[in-house]
């Protein structure tokens, strides 16, 4: 077998679609227990007329406005897109591992360059799904600000079917930039917590507890999340489709444009401050989401390996 054979068997391996399979089903599950407090997080990204409260305070406010629901409007699209984002992420992360390592250990920056690499696959692919489940999730909220323009999209289909009317194909990768400016995120996630197993591991000479992972993942995600943070608010303000894009020639141009004023903008109406508004409930939600999904994800992977009889790789420890 040559070399290029070899290396498309490791892309396309069992044991990639294992990762990919336990990543998604964790993913999904950890996000609909606390889908709550992404609803929270969101308002207070998009609705810069509300005052940054506590998070229960926000939710409260929400179900007596909105309806004991409203926490959860939009929870099947975000659960669609969130599924299919985190399988694309798991598969390209792993099979790149599969194939980039080959025997060799793995290390930060290593673990960096994956991360990267199957970040930007994952924004190209699935940016789309983003943009209208962001729609959908604030479609019907009470909103501060009153230049919000409501809409009136009947689910996922129409609202892609409208979009793509109304503004152009070319609205459905809304806050693209910003969100491949983003996949730092996932990979600093990827890269702390793979490190942290690691050094875990070697001090123990066991198999990690569920607490561990727990752990290791909410601090994965905490760091990540909060250098990250400006933005992820960046990215919902562009996605929701309500700030006026700049009309250069140049898409990139344009986008750059975008996300520089409306960073420069927060800062000059609520200080640096008002880049991280929200931050507490995201991190609340994201922290606790990702700490959830690792867990499950590391069980998920290692009971199928175990089931079907397949050692687990050496790199996926």
């Amino acid at each position: 077998m040559s070399t290029e054979d070899f290396r498309f068997a490791e892309v396309f391996s069992y044991e990639s679609l294992v990762h990919a399979m336990a990543g998604a089903v964790g993913s999904v599950t950890a996000m609909t227990v606390f889908f709550p407090l992404d609803t929270a997080r969101l308002r207070l990204q998009v609705d810069e007329k509300r005052k940054a409260r506590s998070t229960p305070a926000i939710l409260s406010e929400i179900v007596k406005e909105e309806g004991l629901l409203a926490p959860y409007r939009g929870w099947l699209p975000v659960i669609c897109s969130l599924c299919c984002s985190n399988f694309v992420y798991f598969y390209c992360f792993h099979s790149l591992r599969a194939s980039w390592l080959r025997g060799h250990k793995s290390t930060p920056s290593r673990d960096l360059l994956m991360g990267i690499a199957a970040g930007v696959v994952n924004v190209l692919v699935t940016t789309p799904l983003w943009v209208v489940n962001t729609r959908l999730k604030l479609q019907g909220a009470k909103f501060r600000n009153a230049d919000i323009r409501p809409t009136n999209y009947s689910g996922i289909m129409d609202a892609f079917v409208q979009i793509i009317e109304d503004e152009g194909v070319g609205a459905l990768w809304n806050g693209t930039f910003p969100s491949l400016l983003l996949v730092l995120n996932p990979a600093v996630q990827f890269m702390i917590y793979e490190g942290l197993k690691r050094q875990l591991r070697s001090l123990v000479h066991r198999e990690l507890l569920s607490l561990e992972i727990f752990l290791i993942g909410a601090i994965a995600k905490a760091v990540a999340t909060t250098f990250t943070y400006p933005l992820q608010t960046v990215q919902s303000i562009l996605r929701f489709g309500q700030h006026r894009q700049h009309t250069d020639r140049s898409p990139l141009l344009n986008s750059l444009r975008s996300v520089m004023y409306l960073l420069i903008n927060r800062v000059r109406k609520y200080g640096m401050l008002g880049l991280f508004k929200g931050l507490e409930a995201k991190l609340l939600q994201t922290v606790l989401t990702a700490a959830l999904m690792f867990l499950l994800y590391e069980k998920i992977a290692s009971n199928i390996f175990r089931v079907m009889g397949v050692k687990r790789p050496a790199s996926s420890h």
